[in-house]
């Protein structure tokens, strides 16, 4: 069997996490790349080698030894590329958000389908083997009635990270990045950062049917979106919860996620259990503990957005090749990536006008002048 092509759209700092993860999925091979800036993309490919750097979409999308692309550009900037890969037949990989509105989300997947090709979005957090035992846990009932569901982001970003490269010579720091601006980043730490948990609770918990949400930009110059917030959750099956969101937080803190039922409760922290305790305990529990408490774990990217490691996006993209070659769905399909799109779209509209949201919503919310 030939080797499935990858090629990457966007190279950026992700862009290297789905390098790594590539290399070490048996029968794939990293063959190509593109980026809007023909030096970045000059530069990836020096670093990868064996890869080809295309200064022409078109020509890499042209390429016969390509399979899958997968998009690394700004959020707000993945639907063309995505639209486009999908047009010649080439199978689609996004990162995380598919999409900054419904609407584009939706040009994502209505060129997928109509061109027949497969569509990932990524959310490596749902491959970690912590998380896989608690949807497991849940799947069989252990928790009993789920009454709340609760996750955390508490990360730190500096005000660099926001403002991105500047000037030489500037004495007073200037904004020249994508990240915090409406357009491009299509919001703050909901969107950004805490998109991956949002995700993860609606997959555990169940659908979102309702939120109520407060926002502020507390710790950041020169950023249009939010740096912290609160989100309370009512979930379709009864259950309440709350997502919390921020890059205000120093030093930056490990992401957490907790379940609760009437005859259980579980708690992970990043890929570590802190507490796993169900009112029938069986056999398979005390394995779960020995291999997933006391982890030596790093920050995961609280304080670092290069602190994170390429395994979940290796299991993530390992699965995706799976599916393509089996003809069956992947394990996180596209309508799921555009879920998670618009519980964080409810937040910000509950946050823009201080009332209660309801999903599923009926279209993309209008942000408010000055906002």
């Amino acid at each position: 069997m030939s080797q499935v092509g990858f090629g990457i759209v966007g190279c950026g700092m992700i862009a290297n996490f789905h390098a790594e993860a590539i290399k070490r999925i048996k029968g794939t091979k990293l063959v190509a790349c593109f980026d809007n800036i023909p030096a970045s993309a000059d530069a990836f490919a020096a670093a990868n080698p064996g890869v080809t750097a295309y200064h022409d979409l078109d020509k890499m999308l042209a390429d016969p030894n390509l399979s899958i692309v997968t998009i690394c550009t700004p959020s707000g900037a993945h639907m063309e590329p995505a639209v486009k890969a999908a047009q010649a037949k080439k199978h689609v990989v996004v990162e995380k958000p598919m999409e900054i509105t419904l609407k584009r989300c939706d040009a994502i997947l209505d060129a997928c389908r109509k061109n027949g090709v497969m569509l990932c979005p990524i959310f490596q957090s749902r491959f970690s083997p912590a998380n896989i035992a608690l949807k497991e846990a849940i799947t069989d009932g252990r928790f009993g009635k789920l009454v709340l569901g609760d996750t955390f982001v508490k990360w730190w970003r500096t005000q660099a990270y926001y403002d991105g490269p500047q000037p030489k010579g500037t004495k007073t720091p200037v904004k020249t990045g994508w990240r915090g601006t409406w357009n491009l980043d299509g919001g703050g730490a909901y969107m950004n950062q805490a998109i991956h948990n949002v995700d993860l609770l609606y997959w555990l918990m169940g659908d979102v049917v309702e939120v109520n949400a407060v926002t502020a930009t507390l710790a950041h110059e020169r950023i249009e979106v939010e740096d912290i917030g609160v989100a309370a959750i009512k979930f379709k099956n009864g259950a309440v919860g709350t997502i919390t969101a921020s890059t205000a937080i120093w030093p930056g803190l490990l992401k957490k996620t907790e379940v609760h039922g009437t005859t259980g409760s579980a708690i992970v922290e990043q890929d570590e259990v802190l507490l796993w305790q169900f009112e029938k305990p069986k056999p398979k529990d005390r394995a779960i503990v020995d291999k997933l408490m006391n982890l030596e774990e790093g920050s995961g990217g609280a304080s670092d957005p290069k602190a994170i490691s390429y395994v979940g996006h290796m299991e993530q993209l390992k699965d995706f090749v799976k599916a393509i070659q089996l003809g069956k769905k992947p394990r996180i399909t596209g309508d799921e990536g555009r879920k998670a799109v618009e519980i964080v779209l409810a937040i910000y509209q509950s946050a823009w006008t201080g009332k209660r949201v309801t999903l599923p919503l009926e279209k993309d919310p209008k942000r408010p002048a000055g906002v």
